[in-house]
C-alpha cells in the first residue's frame, strides 16, 4: 500500500476504529520506537542526503585523515556555494512540476555580461545589477513561454540552454575576461570567522530565505499547491500560470547570483557553460528528496544533496581517483537516492 495514496508508512496498514491489527502490521505496543523508527525505509529515505553525506565525510576521512584539514573544509565550502543557490533554484522550479534545463547556461550568461560590463570599466554594482538582471530576464522568458505560451518546460529551457549559451558566446567572443577587482577575492577568501568565507554566507543566506518563502509565505503555498495538483490549485484560484512565470523567475534571478559567486571563487569569467552545474543541480534536488512530480518539496535537503556532491567529488580528487569517472560516482548516487525516493513518506 503506497503512502502517497494512504498517509501512512509504506509496509503498514490503516485501521479504521475497532478493527484489529493483522500480523505484519504496525509496530505493537511492546516495539521500541525507536528501534521502530531505525528500521523503517522510509525514514532514511527522507533523510538520505544527510546521511550520504555524514557517511562520506567518515570514510574520506578514514581514507585520508587530512580530507577535513581547514584548508580543504574551506575550500569545500566555498566550492559549495554555487551549487546549494543553484540546486535552491531548481527545487522552486521542480516543485511546481517542472524542470529547467537553462540553469548552468542562464548562469553563464550573467557571468559574461558581469565580465563584459567590467570591461567597460562601469562600476561593480553596476557589473553586479547586470549579471542579475540578464540571468532574471531568461528566467522571466522562459516563464513566460512556458505558462503562457503552453510550451512544455523540456523544450523551452532546452531551447534557452541553446540560446544563453550562444547569447554568452557572442557577447564574450569566446574569450574570458581576467578580474582583478580586491572585493572579488575579499569575498571568496575572507568571511566572518575561520573557513566560512563570505560567499559561503550568502548561499546560506539564500537557502533561509527561500525556505521561509516556500514553507511560510502564502507564494510557498500556491507553489506546492500548483505542483500537488493545477486542476485543483485553480479550482481554488490559484493562478498557476502566474506562479509558473514566477518560479522560473526566482531560478533565473538565483542563477545570477551563483553567477557573481562563481566569478569570486575564479577570478574569470568563462564564457562556455559548465553544464556540471546543470546536472548536478538536478543532482542535488534528487538527493535531497524534493519529488519530481511536484507538489513536495524542501529546501535543506537539495542543501545537503549539494554538499554531498561536492564532498564526493573533492573526496575522489584527493584520493587520486581519474576525474573520468567521477561524472559515474554522481550518476550512481542519483540513482541511488532515486530509488529511495520509492520509500518516502
Amino acid at each position: 500500500m503506497s503512502t502517497a495514496a494512504t498517509g501512512t508508512p509504506a509496509g503498514t496498514t490503516a485501521l479504521s476504529k475497532g478493527s484489529t491489527p493483522e500480523p505484519g502490521d504496525a509496530p505493537g505496543r511492546g516495539r521500541n520506537p525507536v528501534v521502530a523508527r531505525l528500521t523503517d525505509v522510509g525514514f532514511w529515505a527522507d533523510w538520505a542526503a544527510l546521511v550520504g553525506l555524514v557517511a562520506l565525510v567518515v570514510v574520506f576521512t578514514v581514507l585520508d585523515p587530512s580530507f577535513l584539514s581547514s584548508g580543504n573544509v574551506t575550500g569545500m565550502l566555498s566550492a559549495s556555494a554555487a551549487l546549494v543557490i543553484l540546486a535552491v533554484a531548481q527545487t522552486f522550479v521542480v516543485a511546481t512540476a517542472g524542470i529547467d534545463l537553462s540553469i548552468a547556461s542562464v548562469t553563464t550568461l550573467g557571468i559574461v555580461v558581469l565580465g563584459q560590463l567590467y570591461v567597460a570599466d562601469q562600476p561593480l554594482w553596476v557589473c553586479f545589477v547586470g549579471a542579475v538582471l540578464a540571468s532574471l530576464l531568461a528566467g522571466l522568458v522562459n516563464g513566460l513561454l512556458v505558462a503562457k505560451a503552453k510550451i512544455t518546460d523540456f523544450v523551452v529551457t532546452l531551447g534557452m540552454l541553446s540560446a544563453a549559451s550562444g547569447l554568452a558566446l557572442v557577447l564574450s567572443d569566446g574569450q574570458p575576461v581576467t578580474v582583478t577587482e580586491g572585493f572579488f577575492f575579499d569575498i571568496s577568501l575572507d568571511g566572518p570567522v575561520e573557513m566560512v568565507s563570505w560567499i559561503v554566507v550568502i548561499a546560506v543566506v539564500v537557502a533561509v530565505l527561500a525556505h521561509v518563502v516556500l514553507y511560510h509565505t502564502r507564494f510557498g503555498t500556491h507553489v506546492l499547491a500548483t505542483g500537488g495538483s493545477p486542476e485543483a490549485a485553480t479550482a481554488t484560484g490559484i493562478s498557476t500560470a502566474r506562479v509558473k512565470v514566477a518560479v522560473y523567475a526566482i531560478a533565473g534571478l538565483l542563477a545570477g547570483i551563483a553567477a557573481i559567486i562563481i566569478v569570486a571563487r575564479l577570478g574569470s569569467t568563462p564564457p562556455a557553460a559548465n553544464t556540471s552545474y546543470l546536472l548536478n543541480s538536478v543532482a542535488a534536488v534528487v538527493l535531497g528528496g524534493v519529488s519530481l512530480f511536484g507538489g513536495r518539496a524542501s529546501i535543506l535537503g537539495p542543501v545537503f544533496g549539494a554538499l554531498l556532491l561536492t564532498v564526493l567529488l573533492n573526496g575522489l580528487t584527493t584520493l587520486g581517483v581519474s576525474q573520468y569517472y567521477q561524472p559515474l560516482s554522481v550518476g550512481v548516487v542519483v540513482v541511488a537516492a532515486a530509488f529511495l525516493m520509492r520509500f518516502q513518506k
